[in-house]
């Protein structure tokens, strides 16, 4: 069987010699790959074992510590299942502080989070938002609350820190969809629509039709640019809640209604006001007042129920997580794997966390320098080896279908992708023709050229475990 490497202008044409071994036929693919253009500078690990006795098959720079982009998931995603459970659900509580009489609430409503990040998501019937504001609204009334609230709705968590950011995430990802932070209340996947629409000619001014971000103003410097040239527009978005934030880049001439997806500063303001306006438009009228911190209430031990919200099972959260490669999810996870150990939920308390769980289980600390649980920062470091090594460990455990089942399937093969600047990597399993079951995790740094080429290159040396 002929193999060809198509990457960046060379052509390398691999056949592999009638009964040579796996680990030859791999070494004879890397070594053509490390030896194109594209390479040069670049470095390149892959590490193959026998999924069945976790021996190796081939390894090749598998120590080396490199950025994994979201295969780094495989970390967060195990952990959770092994110390949360696949049936873990999280619990949004609506309580209050005060008596009801007449029909109205004398006192605070508290929407009291615990880091739920599917609250309000789209991907679930139970969690849309329209269903999850339609259940408080009718928790109210049932308990009695149907003219009004006198008091403040206040958004409250407790343990979860106020950085939702992890450090090493770039300005550049931060105000974006796929960068949104992580907190006690999640709303929407912390996301939102920025609408917009370009000139007729390049470098024309590109204006902003209407968001659903609470905050609206923007310093809007982005620009139209040629025809077929694509979504080049980010959102920068300071950390700090009421900061304006900076839309910069490029879309297309003679779009009409171009959507970019932003990440939102203050999910917890953004899902106070929502539930506010449904009160007033179910005929609940309240101040609309929204306190952040609560002032002068009473104690938490004395607040009374109205309403509780369970995410979907943690399995179902794994799904999307990995599926989609969903940052939020992994962020959220490794803050509730902290507060469910008893730890503050921040990511620094839940990372130690997930590097103590690993080491515990055979991987070298030094050999996966986490800095979030998603992957995104440029500056997290892990070995193919460290990979696989969680590749298997799963393949133990009573939960591993369900953790098998997440992983999306590339290029024939069920394998967690990632992909950051200058970073491509896989890592999953594959059962090759004649029944042998390999684990393997591939990655590639500071390749020059095209992502898309990489990938085929990358591709076609996976390919020889089929």
């Amino acid at each position: 069987m002929k193999y060809i490497l198509l990457f960046l202008g060379s052509i390398l044409l691999f056949t592999p010699s009638k009964g040579q071994a796996l680990s030859q036929q791999l070494a004879t693919a890397v070594r053509q790959l490390e030896a194109t253009p594209a390479m040069k500078y670049a470095i390149f690990s892959l590490y193959v074992a026998d999924a069945k006795t976790g021996k190796p098959v081939y390894a090749h720079n598998n120590n080396i510590g490199l950025a994994p982009a979201s295969t780094q998931k495989l970390f967060t995603s195990t952990a959770a299942f092994e110390l949360l459970g696949p049936s873990f659900r999280y619990t949004m509580q609506l309580r209050h502080d005060g008596e009801i009489g007449a029909g109205r609430l004398k006192g605070n409503l508290y929407v009291v989070g615990s880091g739920d990040p599917t609250l309000g998501s789209w991907r679930w019937k139970e969690t849309k938002d329209s269903v999850v504001l339609k259940q408080l609204l009718a928790d109210c009334r049932r308990l009695g609350i149907t003219r009004g609230i006198d008091g403040a709705i206040i958004p409250y968590s407790v343990g979860f820190s106020h950085q939702g950011i992890p450090d090493g995430w770039i300005w550049q990802d931060i105000g974006n969809y796929y960068g949104a932070g992580a907190y006690g209340i999640n709303w929407q996947e912390n996301q939102y629509d920025l609408h917009l629409r370009s000139g007729a000619t390049v470098n024309d001014p590109v204006s902003i039709l209407e968001d659903s971000d609470p905050n609206s103003q923007y310093i809007n410097e982005l620009k139209s640019a040629a025809k077929g040239s694509g979504d080049n527009a980010y959102i920068y978005l300071s950390p700090v809640p009421g900061k304006m934030p900076l839309v910069a880049g490029t879309i297309p001439v003679n779009e009409r209604s171009f959507a970019i997806s932003g990440a939102l500063a203050d999910p917890a303001m953004a899902l106070t006001k929502a539930f506010s306006a449904v009160l007033a438009g179910g005929g609940i009228d309240n101040s609309g007042q929204v306190d952040i911190v609560p002032v002068n209430t009473s104690s938490p031990d004395n607040w009374h129920t109205v309403s509780s919200i369970s995410s979907p099972p943690l399995d179902s959260i794994n799904y999307w997580f990995l599926r989609r490669s969903i940052n939020l999810y992994g962020e959220a996870l490794v803050k509730t794997m902290a507060a469910q150990q008893g730890a503050p939920a921040a990511t620094d308390r839940g990372i130690e966390l997930l590097r103590n769980f690993w080491q515990a289980r055979g991987i070298d600390k030094a050999a996966i320098h986490l800095l979030d649980g998603s992957g995104l920062s440029p500056q997290n470091r892990v070995t193919t080896t460290s990979l696989v090594q969680v590749l298997q460990y799963a393949k133990t455990r009573p939960w591993y279908s369900s953790f098998y089942h997440c992983l999306p399937e590339y290029n024939g093969m069920k394998m967690k992708s990632g992909s950051i600047g200058g970073a491509r990597a896989f890592a999953g399993y594959h059962t090759a023709r004649d029944g042998k079951e390999y684990s393997f995790a591939i990655i590639a740094n500071n390749y020059d050229g095209s992502s898309g080429e990489m990938v085929k290159a990358m591709y076609q040396v996976l390919n020889l475990l089929k």
